[in-house]
């Protein structure tokens, strides 16, 4: 099976080829001083706040410059996004002074929907944000969480208007994104993206190719990045109605310890879906999402070299270890099979709302319903994606895995 159905747009190609003798770096400066000097002088504002962030800023400037190798339309993208990032570091700091009673905000019993990349997590999150009674953050929301602008002035529908612009290009760069991960302001967002403002988050890693960045977050204290996480949480909070935090992120599955240190009495849904499947979706996922920024690409079978198999089964086998050793309460913890969610949705939502004695409103099966018939499988295309012969030989690393949660073979 070829990959040609996930290429970047002439437009696209044109653009980074017209400026491929400039010197980018002079012309869109990512380093350290620049940045800080534009986030500083768009708010008026000079607080970061606590400054766990310096490091790993550092460390992904560094790996950026010297692993990402951008286009001119990347190193754009990417400073966007770093100088929103820091930006919101200062917003959030005279968010606080402003509304010193924020930090008394009471984040309870929030749900995290965890689980491999591509396994079922982000429609299992769509249907149980069509409860009324849950808060969802937005991407709008999470990418622009503070409403005082300083000397920008944002109000919402400037910081719709912003998010939506810094997504939306992506599947103008390229046209086929949407049949694999739909991007827009106004639907729900992951994790990643709030905890991209302490600069430690898979978001992050996502987006680039910087390996050493990603080593560094993978020993990293995680225990600050979820303080600033509920920080934020609690942010939002203040500008939205009461209701329970509804939350998704794969990389809370190999943080599950930091999570529930900050977050004592949360409700965690796990997914679980064939691994092999899982990686060679990701493995497409990642060209898609490198294609966005540079021209480092290679095709879908050689990124499965990046979606190493030992790694997910190590992933997936830490998980077990911590609940089988009761470092995890275990009744803390829904499994939740993609098969079944595929089959029969609103039972899977039923049985999710009976496990944590949630009450579960009237409409909820008619709210999930519609939504699935608003969104039928394969809406915005298929995604297609090979399976290489390197995923399907690491079948045995999963054998205990699918074994303790019935996860069926799906090649």
């Amino acid at each position: 099976m070829k990959n040609s159905n996930i290429e970047t747009s002439i437009w696209s190609r044109k653009a980074n080829q017209e400026a491929s003798d400039l010197d980018l770096r002079s012309l869109i400066p990512l380093n350290e001083l620049s940045l800080l000097d534009n986030a500083r002088q768009a708010t008026g504002l000079s607080d970061f706040g606590s400054a766990e962030w310096i490091e790993p800023f550092r460390v992904m400037l560094k790996s950026i410059d010297s692993e990402a190798e951008l286009t001119f339309i990347g190193r754009l993208m990417t400073r966007n996004d770093i100088v929103q990032w820091l930006k919101n570091r200062l917003l959030v700091e005279r968010f606080r002074e402003h509304n010193p009673q924020v930090v008394d905000q009471k984040i309870t019993r929030p749900t995290f929907v965890i689980g491999l990349p591509r396994s079922g997590t982000s429609i299992l999150y769509e249907l149980l944000a069509q409860d009324p009674a849950v808060n969802v953050p937005l991407i709008w929301e999470a990418f622009i969480p503070c409403p005082d602008g300083g000397r920008e002035k944002l109000d919402i529908q400037k910081r719709k208007l912003r998010a939506n612009t810094a997504f939306s290009i992506w599947q103008e760069i390229v046209p086929n994104f949407s049949s694999i991960h739909k991007m827009s302001a106004y639907i729900p967002a992951e994790c990643g993206l709030l905890m991209a403002n302490t600069f430690i988050s898979d978001h992050i890693a996502s987006l680039h190719q910087t390996p050493s960045y990603s080593e560094f977050c993978s020993t990293a204290d995680l225990v600050p990045v979820y303080k600033y996480h509920k920080l934020l949480l609690k942010i939002l909070q203040a500008q939205k109605s009461g209701g329970r935090w509804l939350l998704k992120a794969p990389e809370h599955q190999i943080h599950l310890e930091a999570l529930m240190e900050v977050y004592p009495d949360a409700n965690i849904i796990q997914t679980h879906r064939d691994p092999i499947v899982c990686m060679a979706s990701t493995a497409s996922l990642l060209r898609a999402l490198y294609l966005v920024r540079s021209n480092k690409v290679f095709d879908t079978l050689q990124f499965e070299n990046i979606v190493v198999g030992q790694a997910t089964a190590d992933r997936l086998t830490k998980v077990m270890n911590q609940r089988e050793s009761k470092k995890l309460d275990e009744k803390a913890i829904f499994d939740s099979r993609y098969q079944d969610l595929l089959t029969d949705p609103v039972s899977v939502i039923e049985r999710v709302y009976d496990y944590f004695s949630i009450d579960l409103s009237l409409d909820m099966k008619d709210k999930v319903l519609a939504y699935l018939r608003g969104k039928p499988q394969y809406k915005d295309g298929k995604h297609r994606y090979p399976i290489g012969k390197n995923l399907v030989k690491d079948r045995e690393l999963f054998s205990r895995y699918q074994n303790e949660y019935h996860v069926p073979n799906e090649v």
